[in-house]
């Protein structure tokens, strides 16, 4: 009878460490494929940094290049990408991140699918003019605009995430096989930056270069060089969020609970 009741007693424990590791998946994983989803369809505003900061534009020279420092309105949400990648990379393993990565992928083509579906919906007589008053004096050119991203730009998205976030994986994993837990600073920031080093020019690459624009050469390094450069930089600055959101879900998951996630993901 004692045996029994001691088992009654451990079953509720493993279901609750199983229960909370599902449930920290599910909201990894919800938080991953939004901050993407989103970053895919506000990528196509383009803003100068500088005026945004309330200072004078941001210059900048490469390869005989020159210009000012504009981003993607993506770049908001990129960085929640990279910190949430290292996340389940580190409590579910490589497993884990090409599961999200290839969901992800699925549901920006399904997303951008119904998109161009909603383009091409004939609009009611009414509503292309109904925001004139606004300064907007044809909205179904303005959703085509914003939303019909061409396939140039969502294949080279698409193609530069994906490769970005497997190659990942292996530098994560290879990282902490060195190192053990140790340094996990290294594993999440030194995969960071050669993954976005590769998903920078390669969605360059086949947007500018192979695409209608045909950039030169030098065009697309030196405006590769710019973005991967704020990568750079925004990586290491999130390096503290990423120990802080390591913190809270040690906490709430326990340490045994969480060196038992973690020794199983780096296998």
């Amino acid at each position: 009878r004692h045996p029994a009741h001691g088992n009654a007693a451990s079953s509720p424990t493993a279901s609750d460490r199983m229960t909370r590791g599902n449930l920290l998946f599910l909201v990894l994983c919800s938080f991953f494929v939004t901050n993407v989803i989103l970053a895919e369809f506000i990528g196509v505003k383009v803003f100068a940094l500088g005026p945004t900061l309330g200072i004078a534009p941001i210059t900048w020279s490469f390869f005989g290049i020159a210009g000012t420092l504009d981003l993607t309105a993506g770049v908001m949400l990129w960085p929640v990408v990279f910190v949430l990648t290292d996340i389940i990379n580190e409590y579910f393993g490589g497993k884990g991140v090409r599961i999200i990565s290839w969901l992800s992928t699925g549901l920006i083509i399904y997303a951008f699918g119904f998109a161009y579906l909603a383009i091409h919906l004939a609009p009611a007589s009414w509503w292309p003019s109904a925001m004139q008053t606004q300064g907007v004096p044809d909205q179904q050119t303005a959703f085509a605009a914003l939303f019909g991203q061409g396939m140039w730009a969502i294949g080279g998205s698409i193609t530069a995430f994906l490769l970005g976030q497997l190659i990942d994986v292996r530098i994560f994993h290879a990282i902490r096989r060195r190192t053990g837990e140790r340094w996990m600073w290294l594993r999440a920031t030194g995969s960071t930056l050669i993954s976005q080093c590769i998903d920078t020019f390669v969605v360059l690459y086949i947007m500018f270069v192979l695409g209608p624009q045909h950039w030169p050469l030098d065009r697309f390094f030196a405006i590769g060089c710019v973005n991967y450069l704020y990568k750079v930089i925004i990586a290491i600055l999130m390096t503290p969020v990423i120990y802080g959101v390591h913190g809270l879900i040690e906490r709430w998951l326990g340490h045994e609970a969480a060196h038992e996630m973690k020794t199983n993901a780096a296998r």
